[in-house]
């Protein structure tokens, strides 16, 4: 294996919750209350749902090849020159997803703290951290990860709380005002996000107590969930119908948090605890790039190739939009199903080929 390091699966739970939620619950609230209106509260529990049925089929798949991600045994499922095509078509996904990460990281900081700072100054140093991190191996990032995130959640609750003053129940009326439809449109963004969870293929190989796998993974998903409503009911409940005219709504509710004088402009508080999360992220998508590639071309390490593809990752970012807006149009457009197809349903159609082959080799 080229990844030495092992992992518990409490730490796989915890990486996987920062790595779906930091960019998250930057942008998919406003984007689903555009188009799921009042009912936005809904669409994390609607889109869980889509989380669970992901570790359900990648948890199988690990069944089948328990010792192997999902780039080593795909060719063994659908042959090795196309599971070579398949394969890197994965690995160029996983790098457009650590492009638009580190983008989306550039654009939030550029946008709200570090006006006059060129992004590229901007993107250079979270990528020089998450490549350190990722030279110590998979094990140093799970560990960094299990004493940072306790503690950004509990921020995270904390200013949620803070919030509650300033609620108004009448932003959620009415409830199903236009029908169960747009609920169920409104979750299909937050839905890709949730197949996200297709990356536990990559970290199911080294768990070092793989009994308790998908436990772990059903309780991250509901963790995920359970944050998301954290964050939307207080954005649905402070700006209602406002929210769609806002790019980073809750960053915009935090603003709004005074307690007698004392706790005010937190906004710099979330940018802290958001760092973390977003360092676990890009770090996490980062990994994906170098163990994919590293596997597809049968290297024994990713240690020599962390730089480079750090320079490509800081390249696309760049490239990949020539603007905040297109990227936006794009994440809550055309990219969700692409994530959906690509983390849900081929994974589906490789699981469906194996037990069929299965029982046909039975017989």
């Amino acid at each position: 294996m080229i990844e030495k390091g092992r992992i518990s699966p409490m730490q796989m739970a915890l990486i996987m919750h920062p790595t779906i939620m930091a960019t998250a619950a930057l942008s998919v609230p406003s984007i689903t209350m555009r188009v799921a209106g009042t009912d936005m509260w809904m669409a994390p529990i609607l889109s869980s749902l889509v989380g669970l049925l992901t570790i359900y089929i990648v948890y199988h798949l690990h069944m089948k090849f328990p010792n192997e991600t999902f780039v080593q045994y795909v060719p063994r499922i659908v042959g090795r020159f196309a599971g070579a095509l398949v394969s890197l078509a994965y690995v160029i996904a996983f790098l457009y997803s650590a492009s638009i990460s580190v983008r989306e990281y550039g654009e939030f900081i550029s946008g709200n703290f570090l006006m006059n700072t060129p992004m590229l100054f901007v993107v250079i140093p979270i990528i020089a951290v998450c490549a350190y991190a990722l030279y110590e191996g998979l094990e140093v990032l799970a560990r960094s990860t299990q004493i940072l995130i306790p503690v950004a959640i509990f921020i995270i609750v904390a200013m949620v709380i803070a919030l509650i003053p300033d609620f108004q129940l009448k932003q959620m009326q009415p409830i199903f005002g236009n029908g169960p439809l747009p609920p169920l449109l409104g979750s299909i963004v937050p839905a890709s996000w949730f197949s996200q969870f297709f990356i536990l293929s990559f970290l199911y190989p080294y768990l070092n107590k793989k009994e308790h796998a998908m436990k772990w993974s059903i309780y991250s998903v509901l963790a995920v969930m359970v944050t998301m409503l954290a964050i939307n009911f207080p954005i649905l409940l402070t700006f209602g119908a406002l929210t769609p005219a806002m790019n980073y709504p809750f960053l915009v509710a935090v603003r709004y948090i005074a307690l007698s004088d004392f706790a005010e402009h937190l906004e710099s508080l979330l940018m802290a605890i958001w760092l973390i999360g977003i360092f676990v992220k890009i770090a996490m998508v980062y990994y994906l790039v170098l163990q994919g590639t590293a596997q597809l071309f049968k290297l024994s390490d990713y240690r020599p190739i962390i730089i480079p593809i750090g320079f490509l990752v800081i390249l696309c970012s760049i490239w990949i939009s020539p603007t905040f807006q297109e990227m936006n149009h794009a994440l809550s457009t055309s990219i969700p199903f692409f994530s959906l197809l690509m983390q849900v349903v081929i994974p589906a159609c490789l699981l469906v080929t194996v037990v069929v082959k299965g029982r046909i080799l039975r017989r």
